[in-house]
This record gives C-alpha cells, structure tokens and sequence, in this order.
C-alpha cells in the first residue's frame, strides 16, 4: 500500500523523459567519399552500451517517484486485555441432595446430577442441549463440595477440564459421620481461596464471586452463615445463592429392612430466608430452582450479570519501504532511496570512466 498515492502520477511523465533521454541527437559530420568499409566494422561493447546512462537515469527517477508516494506494508497485531473474574462454586453433596425430584432428557435424576450437569455447561458451555451458557474461559473458577464439613476440591483455575472431572466425581455423603450441610464453612473456605489470589498474579481479576447452591440449611461445621456473608462482604466478594428441590416433600430412594431400594416421599427444607439475607448483605441475588430447567435459567442469569470484560486493540507496524529495507525469505532488499542512488551514482561512474563520450 501507498502513504502517499498520489505521487504515482509524475510516473506519467516518464514516457517524455524516455523520449528526451533516447531521442536521436544531431552530432557534427565528416564528410567522407564512403562509409561501405567501416560498416564492415562490427560494434565494440562500448558502442552497443552507449543506451545504459541513459537507462539508468530512468529507472533511477521511476524508483524516486515510487519513493515519494511512500510505499510501505503493514503488519497487524492483536493484543487481548482481559478482566477476568474469579468464581468458586459450592455444591452441596449432603444426603437430601439424592431426591428425585430433578429429570434430565426425561429421566429423573437426583439433585446432585442435574446440579453437575447444569454448573460443568456453566463452566465450559461444551453442552448443546443448553445453548444459553457459553462458558466461563477466561475465568478463574474454583470448586468446593460440602456436607458435615467443606472440602476445596480445586483452587480457582484456568483449567476447567480438570475441574468438571473433580465436579462429576463428587458423591453424595453416605455415612452419617459425613452428612450434614455446613453452608458457613463453605463460604469462608471460598472466602479464603479467593483471597489468596491477591498473591498470585495470574491475571487481572476484575471482580470475585461466589456460586452456592444447597438444598437444606446449616446444621454443621463451625462458622456462621451469616458471618460467612459479612466477611465476604468485607473482602469485597458478592454471594450468588442458589436453594434446590421442590418445597414441601421430595422423592427420596431408601433401602428397606430387605435390601430393596425404593422411593418414600419425605420432608425436606431450605432456609431460604438465611440464603436472601447471605445474598443481600454481599450485593449478590437468591435464587430458586425447582427443576432442572430453573436450574439452566437461573446458571443462565448469573452468567449475564457477570461477565468478562475483554479490551482487544490493534496496531499496525508499518516498514516504509522508501528508508527501510524488506526482508524476504531469500535476500535483504534494501531502501528504495539506496537503489535510486545506487542507479544515479553506478551512471555517473560509468560516464566518466568507460562510456565517457570525447567532444
């Protein structure tokens, strides 16, 4: 491309400089009686060479021209800003989370399945049937499952593969020494780990959330749920709560006395008004999901109110071809400037050495 188009035009006056430059001219004569014998005469290299002056001011001025009008090509680079945000999600795995009162392609599931399908498409939005989530990959995201006690599975990660594998091995609690829904435990355990990315600068991190979701209310583990929220609040980290299952009574499989596994309807609860006050207190938002599909909307929402602020700037680095040399695979060319020049100096030289014209 050209800075400076416009220059090209004196190229148009080049075909008169040509016709100036090669015209024939008049010289003074010698008459002689013949000139048969000397046209027997072949050429010396000189004389045949008497046109290359002449050419080399031409090209000399053509390669000018095309100086002036400043040749030159750019090279476009992208460079990416990104403000991530630094998520850990809580997942609830107490033994009430194995209510059937969820369906996924038309199957019931429990709690936990459907909550590990929905929150892995949050992640990595590597889902079809859930077109509304496109993934979180410039986030850091994190992973800490509880029941009687809180357990971070992976620190807030760029690698969400190996996140989603740590979310779909995680199982519901079994024994009752594991049981229980320590919801204050969690959040200050998310707290921490969200903390100490202060001192790991792995990236910009524009803002620092937390995604709970449980589907009971605090019976263990040592911290408050309140004070959990307050001191997120204090950290400046907003709490999204998320309260799962069916209100009133839930599907629940049993064993009986006979080892035969089969669904009782049983009572379940959620404290849904400590979760609206942990929610408030931090500037975050409650939300319910009774099925799997308020599960997606409600994953879907927190997802547009958090997003990822990415800048991209592009820049162009010129190489003017009229002072600087291009370099290709095989040589170095140099400036325009240098070969216009060269041409002019290599015409002077010739003319004053070997094709110098005597008077």
């Amino acid at each position: 491309m050209f800075h400076s188009a416009w220059y090209l035009l004196l190229l148009l006056l080049v075909p008169l400089l040509a016709w100036r430059l090669f015209a024939p001219r008049q010289h003074p004569a010698i008459r002689f009686s013949g000139v048969k014998a000397m046209q027997q005469i072949p050429p010396t290299l000189r004389q045949r060479l008497r046109w290359l002056p002449a050419a080399l001011t031409l090209a000399a001025v053509v390669v000018l021209i095309v100086a002036l009008a400043r040749p030159r090509l750019g090279q476009e680079q992208t460079v990416s800003e990104t403000e991530g945000i630094a998520i850990e999600m809580l997942v609830d795995r107490s033994g009430s989370m194995q209510a059937m009162d969820f369906q996924l392609d038309g199957e019931p599931v429990d709690r936990l399945t459907a909550v590990k399908k929905v929150a892995a498409a949050f992640v990595t939005g590597q889902d079809d049937a859930i077109d509304d989530l496109a993934g979180r990959f410039s986030d850091l995201v994190g992973l800490i499952s509880f029941a009687g006690y809180a357990d971070g599975l992976t620190p807030p990660t760029l690698d969400h593969g190996f996140l989603v594998a740590q979310l779909n091995a995680t199982q519901i609690a079994q024994s009752r020494s594991e049981d229980g829904t320590a919801i204050g435990d969690a959040v200050s355990l998310a707290v921490e780990k969200l903390n100490a990315l202060d001192t790991r600068q792995t990236q910009k991190v524009k803002s620092k959330i937390i995604i709970l979701l449980t589907d009971g209310e605090n019976n263990a583990g040592q911290v408050d749920p309140i004070q959990a929220a307050e001191l997120a609040e204090t950290m400046g980290i907003k709490v999204y709560t998320i309260g799962v299952g069916t209100k009133g009574r839930a599907p629940i499989p049993v064993t009986d006395m006979f080892g035969r596994r089969q669904m009782r309807w049983m009572p379940v609860n959620i404290d849904e008004e400590t979760l609206q006050q942990m929610a408030s207190i931090t500037g975050g938002k409650y939300f319910r999901a009774t099925d799997t599909d308020s599960l997606k909307n409600i994953y879907a929402e927190i997802d547009k109110l958090e997003k990822t602020k990415v800048e991209t700037n592009h820049f162009v680095d010129y190489r003017e071809l009229a002072v600087q040399p291009l370099q290709t695979r095989w040589l170095t060319v140099p400036p325009l400037l240098w070969i216009a020049f060269g041409l002019l100096a290599t015409r002077w030289l010739l003319q004053q050495t070997w094709l110098r014209e005597l008077t």
